[in-house]
């Protein structure tokens, strides 16, 4: 079955609508929806889709199955609430939304219009993780010990122009939600998902409101200890897991934005147990990465077929870490989680000056 699909936002709708094309069959784009005309017209030509710069034309469409929500961060909730009321499935840039308060709306939006929510994070998708997955299927890999993250990537003054940018109010967060997020879902999804987390956030890389450097200590379930290194001061973009397990050790790729696409480096501690380790990865063919892989899950998902989608449970726990995270820098305390409602930050994890 081919699903039509709306982009909301021509910026990283971009990016979408190349993934989108390579699934031809599943998806089709069929309307660009920005209000930056020449920006939604261009990527509206480009794709062979239709453009208006109005949302609710998009949600009046009968024709339209899909709403992909690629807008700043503060539009998110507002965009998904009104695509679900529309009746329409929904796909959803991170960050998701921005508290544990809004997903709670977003979740009873979703049970009400019968339709799912799915959060954007491609980094789950390509041949390293796919190999990291079958070795764990095996049960070559082992428990979870311990990892390194690196999220170091270049955001220049060109970037923080944006006027949404580097704000509380337009971005809702700095590179603890809006870059190292996709690296911590990743991990999470791998290792298991963090019960306790210390941090250091700052912004000595920039003059903004919110953070650009990030040193984090994550207690994952199982008692593995994650550290994670962010920041935007990088001379390039760069993104690297090193997972250590009981029985291998694993070095991702380090392309920023899918540092799963090509194969990883496994290497079993025990020297014996490497062929077999080689046997499992010589059987996990390449397998389509990044925002292609993410919409085949989605569309195997809609189509009941067994599905890697990301889910909004998934979408909230990766804002329960975020939520975490500004609580530990705050206190200078170590945090557990998940945060229930009675969270200091469950409603904004805003500051009080900015709220």
């Amino acid at each position: 079955m081919t699903r039509r699909v709306a982009i909301i936002g021509a910026g990283i709708g971009a990016q979408h609508v190349d993934g989108f094309a390579a699934l031809p069959g599943r998806f089709t784009v069929a309307t660009i929806c920005d209000l930056d005309g020449a920006r939604g017209k261009a990527l509206a030509s480009a794709a062979g889709a239709a453009f208006t710069t109005d949302m609710r034309q998009v949600l009046d469409d009968p024709g339209i199955d899909i709403v992909d929500v690629c807008l700043p961060p503060h539009l998110h909730l507002d965009a998904c609430e009104a695509a679900l009321g529309a009746g329409k499935v929904v796909i959803c840039e991170k960050p998701l939304v921005a508290s544990l308060a809004e997903c709670d709306r977003l979740e009873a939006a979703s049970r009400a219009a019968g339709q799912p929510v799915f959060p954007v994070f491609q980094y789950r998708f390509g041949t390293g993780s796919a190999q990291l997955r079958a070795l764990i299927a095996a049960g070559l890999a082992g428990r979870p010990v311990a990892g390194s993250l690196e999220t170091h990537w270049n955001r220049d003054a060109a970037y923080y122009a944006v006027p949404w940018r580097g704000t509380w109010a337009g971005e809702r967060g700095g590179c603890v939600l809006g870059h190292a997020i996709h690296i911590h879902d990743l991990v999470s999804w791998l290792m298991g998902p963090p019960v306790q987390v210390q941090a250091a956030l700052g912004n000595p890389v920039h003059d903004i409101e919110t953070e650009d450097s990030a040193a984090l200590t994550f207690r994952l379930e199982g008692g593995a200890l994650v550290t994670s290194s962010v920041t935007l001061g990088g001379a390039d973009d760069h993104s690297r897991l090193r997972l250590v397990f009981e029985g291998v050790t694993v070095t991702s790729d380090t392309e920023a934005y899918a540092p799963a696409r090509a194969p990883w480096r496994f290497v079993a501690r025990d020297p014996v147990a490497q062929e077999a380790v080689d046997a499992v990865l010589a059987g996990v063919g390449p397998v389509p990465a990044g925002y292609a892989g993410l919409f085949g899950a989605v569309a195997d998902a809609l189509d009941g077929e067994p599905s890697d989608a990301v889910t909004l449970a998934d979408g909230r726990r990766s804002l329960e870490l975020v939520t975490a995270i500004y609580h530990a820098d705050r206190t200078a305390r170590a945090v557990d989680l998940p945060p229930g409602p009675g969270h200091p930050l469950y409603h904004t994890w805003l500051p009080e000056d900015a709220r």
